[in-house]
């Protein structure tokens, strides 16, 4: 068990925050915020946890709707994941998603808060139609660095470790991490914030995936642009998000319930 200083978690951010991934629509969804917040309750059980995520958010939405609720609750510890949802939006602007960004820093640092925040991964290995978003990745990703710099942010860098593109920590639709994938999210956050016993988030996966011939290679891309990015593209046309409606599931500070749940 590793001791730490932290007593008040709040996460900020999309559907990875969310969780989703991670669990379901009917027994709820678990996500790498909620076992980073499980890892701190072992250090400390008396940690407080909030979770502002909403799946669907832009960055400007994350910071409107999420930023006065989070330094309300006074904490002094705050993970912010943001930018995925704008990356993938025609009119990708990484200057004004950096801005908003960097804002919250600035603010959740000024609180006195530990800040962290996460990288994306090298998309282009996760699904290889991403590959022509990768300027906008490498753009943002820099831009996320300099500004956590200026703010003494901690950062889990995630796009140099080619285990955080293993098919295997990702779902069916690629833009959420497995079950397996949150863990090592979750697992890379303690690591990034100092906490011991947590450096093998970087470990592979044994055994390695098996090799997929070109011809079913071809059949899984076809599956997942009739089952995931068409859906997905037909909600963008009709001005619709996933989180339409929805609300955060943990909206105030409360006591971490240990999951039961295997990893």
């Amino acid at each position: 068990m590793s001791t730490h200083p932290y007593a008040r978690y709040v996460a900020m951010g999309d559907s990875q925050t969310e969780g989703i991934g991670d669990g379901d629509e009917t027994h709820g969804y678990r996500g790498w915020a909620d076992r980073l917040a499980e890892l701190l309750a072992e250090g400390n059980p008396d940690i407080g946890y909030a979770n502002l995520a909403v799946r669907g958010r832009l960055t400007a939405g994350i910071k409107a709707e999420q930023l006065a609720p989070a330094l309300a609750l006074k904490p002094d510890l705050v993970t912010v994941m943001a930018g995925m949802n704008d990356l993938v939006r025609p009119g990708f602007d990484a200057a004004r998603v950096a801005r908003d960004i960097e804002d919250m820093f600035t603010e959740l640092t000024a609180a006195g808060a530990r800040v962290a925040t996460v990288t994306f991964p090298d998309i282009g290995r996760i699904s290889p139609l991403a590959r022509r978003a990768m300027p906008r990745v490498l753009d943002l990703n820099a831009r996320i660095r300099a500004a956590a710099d200026r703010h003494g942010v901690v950062v889990l860098d995630t796009f140099p470790h080619r285990v955080t593109t293993d098919p295997r920590l990702w779902c069916a639709d690629r833009m959420h991490a497995s079950p397996v994938g949150h863990a090592r999210i979750a697992a890379g956050m303690a690591d990034a914030l100092g906490i011991p016993g947590h450096e093998d988030w970087l470990r592979p996966l044994l055994p390695p995936p098996p090799p997929v011939s070109p011809l079913r290679a071809a059949v899984v891309e076809a599956r997942w642009l009739a089952g995931f990015m068409g859906p997905w593209a037909w909600r963008r046309l009709r001005g619709r998000s996933s989180g339409d409606g929805r609300e955060a599931k943990r909206p105030t500070l409360g006591p971490v319930v240990m999951s039961e749940r295997a990893p």
